[in-house]
């Protein structure tokens, strides 16, 4: 049985983590994982993808414990793109919708955090309690002090306490918080609002977004003016360039054509 499972609708992808009982990855389902979100940022026809959970209490609980016991290494290869085959995905210039339905925790937290959006349904829990098993949460190391209050921060990763979607809310780590009913249903709908726009320009900020997370403020303007970033560059050369200046000018939706 595939514990991902895939949905087609238009130009949106959805991609559910579905391995019971908790949806944790154990390295052929963040090899698997790699491969389907690597599928969504090569098909030109893809724009935007949601990622969740099947079932209504797990998200993702991240690494699998008993598949490690029984002999699958934490630092082993884990595919294409690193643990859950996303947060280092090279080239993901698609923004990516986490629709959170439950638990998210360890590297189910980190996964969510890769993320451009995340939305939590309203009994959705977080903890990084990799601390209580005497490892650390390498990645939520890098991005959390970055997202949110480095003090906060600091406390949930030395600490590994669980924190509930309203706190994970107030400290801006989710977007919105949805009734566990109206998820889908709201991600679906923040996600057909995205495949409208212009994916050219999608994939411009994404890139200045990496490309400037460490830089200067100037050196990073200094390479977008300069048309050093790929995504930028083919913007900038593109028909959806003029198809934005046209429509505005003749008071009209534009018709984007992502070239």
């Amino acid at each position: 049985m595939n514990p991902i499972k895939t949905t087609r609708n238009g130009a949106i992808f959805e991609v559910t983590l579905d391995r019971p009982k908790a949806n944790a990855i154990d390295l052929q389902t963040s090899r698997e994982m790699g491969k389907v979100f690597a599928e969504f940022r090569d098909d030109p026809a893809l724009r935007v993808a949601i990622l969740t959970g099947g079932g209504e209490k797990f998200f993702c609980p991240g690494w699998d414990l008993k598949a490690a016991a029984q002999g699958d290494a934490v630092d082993d290869d884990y595919g294409l793109g690193g643990f859950g085959g996303l947060q280092e995905l090279r080239g993901m210039n698609k923004p990516v919708i986490a629709a959170v339905n439950g638990i998210a925790c360890g590297g189910g937290l980190e996964l969510a955090l890769s993320a451009d959006i995340i939305l939590a349904a309203d009994h959705a829990t977080f903890a990084l309690p990799e601390i209580r098993s005497g490892t650390v949460a390498d990645a939520a190391s890098i991005k959390l002090p970055k997202r949110i209050p480095y003090h906060i921060a600091m406390e949930l990763l030395i600490t590994g306490r669980w924190f509930d979607v309203h706190e994970a809310h107030r400290w801006g780590l989710v977007n919105e918080i949805v009734p566990a009913a109206d998820l889908m249903t709201r991600a679906r709908a923040m996600a057909e609002l995205i495949a409208s726009g212009p994916p050219l320009v999608y994939a411009a900020i994404k890139e200045i977004v990496r490309d400037a997370e460490d830089a200067k403020f100037q050196d990073a303007m200094n390479r977008i003016t300069g048309r050093q970033l790929a995504s930028v560059d083919a913007l900038y050369a593109s028909e959806d360039q003029q198809e934005g200046a046209r429509a505005f000018a003749e008071k009209r939706d534009p018709v984007w054509k992502g070239r």
